[in-house]
């Protein structure tokens, strides 16, 4: 049975699209098989793996309509052993279509019985909003990691995220574990840096990864190539840190 892993924060730019490409990539290159959900309006995970946004006709808005099945919607990638489901514009819409429906929550949790058991991780590309599209993927997920970048507003917000997460334990999904807080963007030149890190460390210790993300170019060029940074340059900083990302959550779930 797959583990569903949800990548949540509702600050935008904390680094959840590059997680979510860079983690999949390498639990791919790992001999794991993956599938990866973009569940972003925005579709930067689905651009990020090479996929045209402009030619997406079935994706995460027929899923969670349910219009379509999981298996319909998945599409290939150019990183080893990894699917997409993608997203378009259009999931802007999901929103307010949901609202009025029954069990709206659980709608992602339903389209994915059928598949889950494919694959041994699938991973969710969330929304930066704790919106219907977000609820919907922490109730479908057994657990989430929470990207945190080290800059100055980075604790801003983890608490109403950390309370979301309670409230979806309690009403909709009871089972739902913190992976972990993965902190992002860390520069090990600057001292706000290095006290972010003291500072969730200290407040969250054993809830915190191992590995930490550092800020990195090559990780920042890699989604205007379509690709993930172990497809693009597997020697860089980026790609050894997503690695070791990979085999910390591998080990986590042995």
């Amino acid at each position: 049975m797959g583990k569903i892993i949800a990548i949540a924060n509702q600050k935008g730019g904390v680094g959840k699209t590059t997680t979510s490409v860079n983690l999949a990539a390498s639990l791919g290159v790992l001999e794991k098989k993956v599938l990866l959900i973009d569940a972003d309006p925005q579709a930067n995970a689905t651009s990020g793996l090479g996929v045209d946004v402009e030619s997406v006709e079935l994706g995460t808005y027929q899923l969670l309509e349910h219009t379509a099945s999981a298996s319909d919607c998945i599409v290939d990638t150019t990183a080893p052993n990894v699917s997409l489901i993608p997203s378009h514009i259009d999931l802007v819409a999901i929103e307010i279509e949901l609202v009025d429906k029954e069990q709206r929550e659980y709608m992602m949790k339903k389209a994915l019985k059928d598949i889950e058991k494919n694959y041994d991780y699938i991973l969710i590309d969330c929304a930066p909003s704790l919106g219907l599209l977000t609820l919907n993927a922490l109730t479908a997920s057994d657990s989430v990691v929470i990207p945190i970048q080290c800059e100055y507003f980075a604790l801003e917000g983890l608490g109403k995220l950390l309370n979301t997460i309670k409230s979806v334990q309690k009403i909709h999904n009871k089972d739902l574990d913190i992976e972990g807080l993965l902190l992002t963007m860390y520069d090990a030149r600057l001292r706000l840096s290095n006290q972010v890190v003291e500072e969730v460390t200290k407040h969250f210790n054993d809830m915190v990864f191992k590995t930490i993300i550092q800020r990195n170019v090559r990780l920042s060029e890699a989604p205007s190539f379509g690709e993930s940074i172990i497809n693009f340059d597997a020697t860089s900083k980026g790609a050894q840190n997503y690695l070791s990302l990979a085999n910390e959550i591998i080990e986590n779930n042995k």
